[in-house]
């Protein structure tokens, strides 16, 4: 076993000195009492392709998937990486129906567009919800996913240590998050993924390598795909015990689309780096670069997990590691999948390449939080501090209400993070638990974008009775559905009652909001075109290969 050393932190302290000095040379330039809401916000609206792309993917790639994707790698196998392979679709359709509304509304959050589209109330509704799912939620999990890596690879025992970890993440998040918003943070971005590419092809690489006794990555990779073949399977069986988790062909006809489509087309602080573009161009063509990017992240997230099983169940002609058992092992005799990835690292990576590699991991972290930081305290400011408790606010007195708001929403995630516990695959609960809310949410979104008829009555209607239809699905005796479908269903039940309810109260007349769209309102350029039929050629290969 590896331990840390100083070639180790000296590395990583650079990384640290790196990010820093970047996130705060460029929040420098205009003043505090010169910065607008769209400087501190949105970046001044003057991000690259190449910028948001990179941005996009740091944000969405965090101990999430560093450790909870890997650790499905070990349980269910390749199938988990559907999440990614699908959502490179999904940025696509994103990138063409989507953004082109999103951008010419103006907008600043996605909260906003419910209230252009739909009013005030149901604005506010759904500015509180995420709100709290970002705060108790997305952020507490990011946080004690990645302070149990930390403490797992640095050799600490969990315990007190975690709670040390992630106020040490939340404060390197927060020193430049807080100061320079949206600018710092996707500028940073553009490191930070090179970073945890780079970071994860290497554990990915060394670990393969370590896999048989004779050593070599592609005799490596062949040995895990001859010895656990049933891992790498899209598509699951009905006999198969992860069946639940991902429903076979349901992943790609059902479920799962409501889930992609939902997280890449109406989640703040994904979407938000897209408003921040030049332009709508720009916009699609960093969408379409981040799709390019979602198609690598298996094997940098779940190959790792289905290497962690083979090591563990050690099958023939496996290199037997001393203690493999007892550190995947809980207290209760159940297997702690989520330790998969920290423990190859903490295993196999050798002095100064473990620094890069936390480096990778930390930068993974550091940038979903700061992403997740700077959409909440958009939110809060623009959607409730600014209607709601001073009106009169000036662009200043917006970027200080912003600044404080991150400060407050991360003390809040740092205190709930320690009672999360550990779970058995954080990753789908994450998954399960916002399943409850998502399609209830998504079909009031699209029933806003593409259907005229549809009203705020039919809309409120539809995504309070979403709950209680979610809810029975998941937990009414009998029914007994994976949670995918459940999403599925739920998002049926709830789109017909939009509509009942919309023609009901608007007698079957256009809503006076109802969007006007065209063919020209989804043109896109020959670039975005010829990367959309890549990634889809791309992502249908590797369905034929793995299916």
């Amino acid at each position: 076993m590896n331990s840390f050393t100083t070639l180790d932190i000296v590395v990583f302290v650079i990384y640290a000195v790196v990010i820093l000095s970047v996130g705060l040379f460029v929040s420098r330039g205009k003043k505090d009492t010169q910065k607008t809401a769209e400087d501190y916000f949105l970046a001044g609206k003057t991000l690259p392709w190449w910028a948001i792309g990179s941005s996009l993917i740091a944000a969405n790639i965090s101990a999430e998937q560093f450790i909870g994707m890997s650790g499905s790698g070990f349980a269910i196998g390749l199938a988990i990486a559907s999440y990614e392979w699908m959502a490179a679709i999904t940025l696509i359709i994103v990138g063409k129906f989507f953004l082109p509304v999103f951008i010419k509304q103006g907008l600043y959050t996605i909260p906003q567009f419910i209230e252009k589209r739909f009013n005030t109330s149901l604005k506010t509704i759904l500015a509180v919800f995420w709100i709290a799912l970002f705060v108790f939620v997305n952020l507490t999990s990011v946080l004690f996913l990645g302070a149990k890596a930390l403490d797992t690879v640095l050799g600490g025992a969990t315990g007190e240590n975690l709670m040390l970890f992630m106020i040490g993440l939340a404060l390197f998040s927060a020193a430049y998050s807080v100061w320079g918003g949206l600018s710092a943070v996707a500028w940073t971005d553009v490191i930070q993924v090179v970073l945890l590419v780079v970071g994860g092809l290497i554990t990915t690489y060394i670990a393969l390598d370590n896999v048989t006794p004779q050593g070599g990555a592609l005799h490596g990779l062949q040995h895990i795909y001859d010895v656990a073949g049933d891992k790498f399977k899209m598509i699951l069986d009905k006999d198969n015990p992860q069946f639940n988790n991902l429903p076979g062909i349901a992943v790609l006809i059902g479920g799962l689309w409501v889930a992609n489509l939902y997280y890449w087309g109406f989640n703040q602080y994904i979407i938000q780096r897209a408003l921040a573009a030049k332009s709508l161009a720009e916009a699609q063509k960093g969408i379409a670069f981040a799709g390019f990017l979602k198609l690598i992240v298996p094997l940098i997230v779940v190959i790792p997990g289905i290497i962690a099983y083979v090591m563990y169940y050690e099958p023939a002609g496996t290199v037997a590691i001393e203690g493999v058992k007892e550190a995947f092992t809980k207290a209760d005799g159940s297997i702690d999948f989520d330790r998969s990835y920290p423990w190859l690292i903490n295993q196999f990576v050798p002095a100064g390449l473990k620094g890069l590699v936390i480096a990778a991991l930390s930068a993974a972290i550091v940038s979903s939080l700061a992403s997740m930081l700077n959409s909440t305290s958009t939110i809060f400011t623009m959607d409730i501090y600014k209607p709601f408790i001073n009106p009169k606010a000036s662009d200043s007195k917006l970027v200080t209400v912003g600044r404080i708001t991150v400060l407050v929403a991360l003390a809040v995630a740092t205190y709930f993070a320690q009672f999360l516990g550990a779970l058995p695959q954080m990753f789908q609960y994450i998954q399960e638990w916002t399943g409850l809310v998502s399609p209830g949410i998504l079909a009031v979104f699209l029933m806003g974008l593409f259907w005229k008829k549809t009203n705020p009555t039919g809309a409120v209607v539809g995504v309070l009775l979403s709950i209680p239809v979610a809810l029975g699905l998941k937990f009414l005796p009998g029914v007994e559905l994976p949670f995918m479908d459940q999403m599925l269903y739920t998002l049926l039940v709830t789109i017909v009652v939009i509509m009942g309810v919309s023609l009901v109260t608007g007698k079957g007349d256009d809503d006076e909001k109802g969007i006007p769209l065209t063919q020209e309102t989804f043109a896109t350029n020959a670039t975005f075109n010829t990367a959309a039929y890549a990634i889809l050629l791309i992502t249908a290969t590797l369905y034929v290969v793995f299916w």
